[in-house]
């Protein structure tokens, strides 16, 4: 069986950021096992490394097949609200699946940073990166066509790949 989870650093919850993610995985590999809204969390939990709720989901965020991990580009990269998540990974066995790097932005004029700043972190902690990461326009975000072109190029390799995990 597959499992797919999604993991949202937007401080506001039930953010835009939380609705392009989970439209993201939807279109990927159907209904999240686990929703992960970071804004939900209390803060003092991320930064206690023995607390066992955050260790719980970071262990089931882990062990996914498919991962989407989604924030706002704030100062041309990813919140701290998702770094410290993050961290909580150990560097090269952390994630087991396949990790999609996704981020809003004002403008088109970040559009690199999901693949110069989240794309490496997800790869360091053991994620597999299928393609490319995603930039959305904020204003766009739940516009199916903002999301298309990247889709097109991106399922078959995710959906090749879970069908040799799950086989």
């Amino acid at each position: 069986m597959t499992t797919v989870a999604v993991v949202v650093g937007n401080p506001k919850p039930q953010s835009r950021t939380l609705a392009a993610a989970l439209h993201v995985a939807r279109e990927l590999a159907g209904e999240p096992d686990l929703v992960v809204d970071l804004a939900t969390v209390d803060p003092r939990t991320l930064l206690d490394w023995t607390d066992p709720t955050v260790t719980d989901l970071v262990k089931q965020v882990g062990d996914a097949d498919l991962v989407v991990f989604a924030s706002p580009t704030y100062k041309a990269a990813y919140t701290g609200l998702l770094k410290l998540f993050l961290d909580r990974f150990a560097g090269g066995t952390g994630l087991s699946g396949l990790a999609i790097p996704l981020m809003l932005g004002g403008s088109p004029a970040h559009s690199l940073a999901p693949e110069l700043v989240l794309r490496p972190v997800l790869v360091e902690i053991g994620g597999t990166v299928p393609g490319r990461g995603l930039y959305v326009v904020d204003a766009q975000h739940d516009d199916p066509a903002a999301y298309a072109e990247w889709l097109a190029a991106t399922r078959p390799v995710v959906s090749g790949y879970l069908k040799g995990r799950t086989a």
